[in-house]
């Protein structure tokens, strides 16, 4: 279904709102139910059933965007930070790779939530591009948080340089590309064209030293439950 055949999307509309409630719902019951049954073969079909839908949404999108021609160079490479969290958290449901769940907690935490709260997208569902974006990038968080609650991976404080020199990385590639190109992948070279918090930062270039500040804050926020976590068991073992 193209588009025209929706509404205009509204931000935190009911079915906005529906998506969000998904994202978090979904793995929470899903994580209990391996929990409950110990089930490494459910782990695995829910894993798999994870990366069919982030897999599928995103050729989907190739192949829709390619037959609408709405494809170009600023949309056509997996440039942008949401596709790099994609990566990591389909290898890491297939495989368990701690380094790559590290980077899909991350980049799925501190990214693309941030997308999923003000989604890039001009219809409301049911049109074909709010269905792919929830999908996918609703996909990569509930991945994640399935990987977290239901499989038990977790960060550490050596996660930390880790994911910061990744993101430094992926920096410089969207860089690269966006100054050869002439494009705008990590919005390196303009401001996102839609309500974002990039609104309430100073005119470019002088915003990105302030999202990389942000980026910072927002890793220490990210791994700040497992810390609360550590501390809880260290004051535990102090006390018995």
């Amino acid at each position: 279904m193209t588009g025209e055949e929706a509404a205009p999307f509204v931000v935190f509309g009911p079915s906005h709102q529906i998506v969000l409630g998904l994202i978090v719902v979904v793995p929470l019951v899903l994580s209990a139910l391996v929990k409950l049954t110990r089930s490494v073969t459910l782990s695995r079909a829910i894993s798999w059933s994870f990366v069919a839908a982030i897999v599928g949404a995103w050729i989907a999108w190739y192949v829709v965007f390619t037959r609408q021609g709405w494809i170009d160079l600023g949309n056509a490479l997996p440039l942008d930070l949401c596709s790099w969290a994609a990566i990591a958290t389909v290898v890491a449901l297939i495989t368990g790779n701690q380094k790559a769940y590290e980077l899909a907690w991350f980049w799925a935490m501190a990214g693309t939530v941030q997308g999923i709260v003000t989604p890039d997208i001009p219809d409301d569902f049911p049109a074909f591009r709010f269905i792919e974006f929830s999908t996918f990038h609703g996909g990569i968080i509930a991945g994640v948080l399935f990987l977290t609650l239901g499989r038990g991976m977790r960060v550490y404080q050596r996660s930390i340089p880790r994911v910061i020199g990744w993101s430094l990385i992926y920096m410089a590639v969207a860089g690269i590309a966006d100054w050869v190109l002439k494009v705008n992948y990590g919005f390196l070279r303009a401001k996102p064209g839609h309500a974002s918090l990039y609104d309430l930062m100073p005119v470019w270039p002088w915003y990105i030293p302030v999202v990389v500040a942000l980026a910072l804050i927002a890793v220490l926020i990210c791994y700040l439950p497992f810390a609360v976590a550590d501390a809880v068991v260290w004051l535990k073992r102090k006390r018995a």
